[in-house]
């Protein structure tokens, strides 16, 4: 598989003319847009808005869900795959290279981005409007990257940057709500995978339930999973597992039938330390003044 470290042989290795600046560039793509079908990863952050009338896009692990004008957004040395591709409007891509976020505060805002740790089937789907926003931006950004470079012209385009980041971040969570009409909440949906995980004997057999373990059975990757659980119950994936295991133990320390150590395994967990911890931190107590409290 091909890596691009320089924005320069990214350009080159996809047959898209030079950058006009090192470590960040631009591309209008139209229907003749040459991509090519090529595997590759690359030191860059994509940003990309496109409407792809046929052939396959994968990031992650799935195919691009191309039914409407979608964005997607790839983090640094994530695989991209491209087949057969033909795209059925105008669209454009914002590259950046990592080193062109040194030293500003984009670099560390990136990490809060969920959505560049989501698969590529959760795309962010634009309303018209929500699409002639994005646009406007690109052409802020175009603009000042067609001018020649001065001390502004950094901290500009990346002003831009984040606020298609903004942008996007506030169109995800109203994509959260209209799926969530359409399929039900997830947070049942959860509770329901984490149920059939302690009724299938997992605790003893696997341990402690993963978020990855969970979205994989909800078909989510867990970066969409936590953000969707945070949309509509306020916590995190991991947050409702422990509320859930803690829950359980509840019910075990006032059956008074099992020690401490015996109820941590019985829960999945590899010692009973940390399983008091836990339990300390969601309580306020450890289990064994809860289990005398509640036997008194």
């Amino acid at each position: 598989m091909k890596h691009y470290s320089t924005l320069a042989d990214l350009h080159k290795g996809n047959g898209w003319a030079p950058p006009e600046h090192p470590l960040f560039s631009v591309l209008g793509c139209q229907s003749d847009c040459p991509l090519g079908d090529r595997e590759f990863t690359s030191d860059c952050y994509m940003i990309g808005l496109k409407k792809v009338k046929s052939g396959v896009i994968l990031y992650g692990r799935t195919e691009y869900d191309h039914s409407n004008g979608s964005m997607m957004f790839v983090k640094p040395r994530q695989i991209i795959e491209m087949k057969n591709l033909e795209l059925e409007e105008k669209g454009f891509m914002l590259l950046i290279h990592e080193d062109f976020l040194n030293g500003h505060g984009l670099h560390q805002a990136m990490q809060k981005y969920g959505y560049f740790d989501y698969e590529v089937n959760e795309a962010l789907h634009l309303s018209p409007k929500e699409e002639s926003v994005m646009w406007e931006l690109h052409d802020k950004i175009k603009s000042e990257y067609e001018n020649n470079p001065d001390e502004y012209s950094r901290d500009i385009i990346l002003g831009h940057v984040a606020s298609v980041l903004m942008y996007a971040q506030r169109y995800y969570k109203r994509q959260f709500i209209n799926r969530t009409e359409m399929s039900g909440k997830i947070a049942t949906r959860f509770n329901e995978a984490l149920h059939d995980y302690y009724q299938k004997g997992l605790l003893q057999s696997h341990g402690l339930p993963s978020v990855s373990q969970l979205a994989d059975s909800l078909f989510v990757s867990p970066r969409y999973l936590s953000d969707l659980l945070k949309q509509e119950t306020g916590k995190t994936a991991m947050d409702l597992i422990h509320i859930s295991l803690i829950s359980e133990a509840k019910n075990l320390l006032r059956e008074g039938q099992q020690g401490i150590a015996e109820i941590a395994y019985q829960l999945g967990f590899e010692n009973s330390s940390y399983f008091t911890r836990l339990f300390k931190k969601q309580t306020g107590m450890k289990p064994l003044e809860f289990k005398k409290l509640h036997m008194n």
